[in-house]
């Protein structure tokens, strides 16, 4: 339910929609839901033309790209990640073109995905992605056998080598495959198989579907990426963005997937189809996510990757999208008065968000939620509200 005279994204100059579909009159039983794009200054640049010339944002500009680069993985740690993948690709590689007597699973390709292969890994998470795509089924115990014949042959290939103790490499297993590591970085091999084997698997013999599933689509995310968001400003932003889901509670729901879309979302998606600068889709995301572009009834960025109109911020619960659209009402304000260096995090300020703070003598009051979870629903009563009921995607994401 909504509490009244809180509708997020209604009364607080947003959308005036805050619930999906309208209750209709006494002789109209079905609803319609219409879903509607939040304000946008950026687009509706032409009804709005500015009076006054941009004013310099040359401060915030240069804080983003100081805070992108001390985000961004030391050259040691881009070297460790990139030698370790190498050579696990290159033993994959080697089985997929000639398995020999390796007959436990037939390989059709590798596919490198995830923030490694996008270029927006974050300093301190040296962990890189492959997905393995197989031929045969993924029985439950494919990832133990083939991560060990990886194991043994990289150990083959690196017999000639003099392996320092920080790069001896360590064997582990998980419920999407196994992962080679040493102490320096970690490359997660995540097992899938052929699309059209998917329909066929079975609970007690295969991997999960769900987990597969994603593996697959993530593939799909790799391709889109390296299609439509390959600008460099892009890749800053993402990784600001996800330094802010790591830091802010509010902001946490919004996984990478989410983090890769709204990041190109607010650099590309204007009547120029040219790049804003920076500190431009910074603030604009701010204000996207504060306007109620990840709230019921909201047009929000559908899935480039996924069939039909499938729009991203409905994996997050209710109260997950009231949390994210609350708190960006408040760093947005923040913003205005010049508090970016509490949200960029050169402040340690973790509070910013949910305690009263005072910029240049203007108080800035944390919004209070909006929407309240029913304590029951009556038999017959629909829920008007979109979102998930359970959790939202694994905090283990991929990318």
């Amino acid at each position: 339910m909504v509490r009244p005279g809180l509708m997020r994204g209604g009364g607080r100059g947003g959308m005036g929609m805050g619930m999906r579909g309208v209750r209709g009159g006494p002789f109209m039983n079905k609803k319609t839901f219409l879903p509607r794009h939040p304000f946008d200054l950026t687009l509706a640049e032409m009804a709005f033309p500015r009076v006054q010339p941009v004013p310099d944002d040359t401060v915030l500009t240069n804080a983003l790209l100081k805070r992108s680069q001390d985000l961004t993985p030391t050259a040691q740690e881009q070297t460790a990640i990139s030698n370790l993948v190498a050579k696990v690709q290159g033993v994959l590689d080697n089985i997929v073109i000639a398995p020999g007597d390796f007959t436990k699973c037939q390989l059709e390709e590798v596919r490198q995905v995830g923030s490694y292969k996008k270029g927006t890994m974050m300093a301190g998470n040296n962990v890189a992605d492959i997905v393995i795509i197989l031929k045969s089924f993924p029985t439950k115990d494919c990832g133990e056998v083939l991560g060990k014949k990886v194991e043994e042959d990289l150990k083959k290939s690196m017999k000639t080598e003099v392996v320092p103790k920080a790069e001896a490499l360590s064997l582990s297993y998980s419920e999407k495959g196994f992962e080679i590591s040493n102490s320096l970085a970690k490359v997660r091999c995540l097992i899938a198989t052929l699309p059209q084997n998917m329909r066929k698997l079975e609970a007690d013999k295969h991997l999960d579907f769900k987990i597969i599933q994603n593996h697959l689509a993530a593939i799909r995310h790799i391709r889109w990426f390296e299609e439509n968001a390959h600008h460099s400003t892009i890749k800053v932003l993402i990784r600001i963005l996800k330094d802010l889901a790591r830091r802010f509670d509010g902001f946490k729901p919004l996984n990478p997937w989410i983090c890769d879309l709204l990041a190109h979302s607010a650099i590309m998606n204007n009547p120029s189809r040219q790049a804003l600068p920076v500190n431009v889709a910074f603030r604009r995301v701010f204000q996207l996510l504060a306007s109620g572009l990840f709230v019921p009834g909201s047009a929000g960025i559908t899935d480039p990757c996924e069939v039909g109109h499938y729009r991203v911020h409905t994996t997050m619960t209710l109260v997950q999208q009231d949390e994210c659209c609350m708190t960006a009402q408040t760093l947005v304000r923040v913003l205005a008065h010049g508090g970016y260096k509490h949200i960029l995090g050169f402040v340690e300020n973790s509070t910013v968000a949910k305690e009263m703070s005072v910029w240049d003598g203007v108080v800035v009051s944390p919004m209070e939620p909006a929407y309240e979870k029913p304590s029951e629903k009556k038999d017959g009563e629909d829920d008007d509200m979109e979102g998930v009921d359970g959790d939202t995607i694994d905090d283990d994401a991929l990318e």
